[in-house]
């Protein structure tokens, strides 16, 4: 079965690192683009390093907001174990990832065993449908067809003793609620709030603490990506959206928003990394494709094809994961020959600099 492919055309391994190599050595402007394993990411990021490109994460606007609200805002966090174990109370807001509708049963289906309280009430702002069927009975909070930002801002405005122009449905249940609560946690991500939202939830979990107790807890809107956010960071002391044009890691949400930089042409080679065999391939024309990808066949449009595996099936992998905040070690669950992508863009690395291996 073929691995790689140069335009349409089956080629072996090495002549597709070879094209890739020489695509990258000529390049003027390549950008990179992240939806794999902390390995994965780190040899993409030195690559990047070493041939002056910039990176970002798959689905980066998303990225870049949740990343706003860290560096720019701050906030109240808890994590997923905290709680299960401590909130009596529930705070879904606005739409959240699929991988988090198993969380969000397994709260509705327990208690907190370290709360006073045997029981755990569950409320949303924003659309209850978003929630699965198996979730519980949650309770409304809204301001008609107002919106996500302007309910949370009339809840702000509520709790502070201020008039609002429209009235907050089943607030006084909420407010109840919160009086009885030992530990509310509010639900969030950026899939479904964008940064103003985010900021103004902060902003009424950090008034809720003025007299009480309140947490807030992230779902990130892709963990691949929020992990590749904390390898960035201690590889670069910046997140996604960082460029080494200049010979030296710069950040900038707009300047290096990959997306933004191959819709201007300012990019001439696109350096495409995705072990998820249903992860969208790029659609755009311009800069030449590079793409390493779990794939059966060429990648429609790209100058160079390589499969690799999926993190976590076709070989061991170390990722983010929600549930504990921080990563942990997969076994391959159906191992293969497949290479990984982090061998592939070191292989690359090794063309382009002979000798000079990337760094750890």
């Amino acid at each position: 079965m073929a691995v790689a492919w140069i335009g349409n055309r089956e080629a072996s391994l090495e002549q597709a690192v070879e094209q890739a190599a020489s695509l990258l050595k000529a390049s003027r402007c390549p950008v990179f683009t992240l939806d794999t394993d902390i390995h994965g990411t780190r040899a993409a990021i030195a690559l990047a390093e070493q041939v002056g490109g910039a990176y970002d994460v798959a689905g980066g606007e998303v990225m870049a907001r949740e990343t706003a609200l860290y560096t720019d805002k701050g906030g109240i966090f808890a994590d997923a174990s905290e709680t299960r174990r401590r909130a009596d109370v529930i705070v879904v807001v606005g739409s959240l990832p699929d991988y988090a509708w198993p969380l969000i049963a397994e709260l509705a289906e327990t208690v907190p065993d370290l709360s006073p309280s045997n029981i755990r009430r569950f409320f949303v702002i924003g659309d209850v449908d978003n929630l699965p069927p198996n979730s519980g009975t949650a309770t409304n909070l809204s301001c008609g067809s107002s919106g996500l930002g302007a309910t949370l801002a009339a809840l702000r405005a509520k709790f502070a003793k201020r008039k609002t122009a429209a009235p907050v449905e089943n607030f006084d249940q909420f407010a109840a609620a919160l009086a009885e609560s030992r530990f509310p946690v509010f639900l969030f991500s950026g899939k479904g709030c964008d940064l103003l939202e985010m900021e103004m939830l902060q902003g009424l979990v950090s008034d809720l603490n003025l007299k009480s107790r309140a947490s807030a807890l992230h779902l990130p809107a892709s963990e691949s990506g929020w992990g590749s956010m904390f390898a960035s960071g201690w590889m670069t002391g910046f997140p996604p959206r960082t460029g080494f044009g200049s010979g030296h890691p710069e950040y900038d949400r707009w300047r290096f928003d990959v997306a933004r930089m191959i819709e201007a042409g300012e990019a001439d080679v696109h350096v495409w990394v995705a072990g998820r065999p249903d992860a969208p391939a790029p659609s755009h024309a311009g800069p030449s494709l590079i793409a390493l990808a779990k794939t059966p066949e060429a990648v429609p449009g790209a100058a160079v094809t390589i499969a690799v595996g999926t993190p976590g099936i076709d070989h061991d992998a170390v990722v983010f994961t929600y549930r504990t905040g921080t990563f942990r070690t997969v076994d391959a669950t159906e191992p293969s020959e497949a290479p990984a992508a982090a061998s592939i863009l070191r292989s690359i690395a090794e063309v382009i600099t002979p000798g000079v291996p990337l760094p750890c």
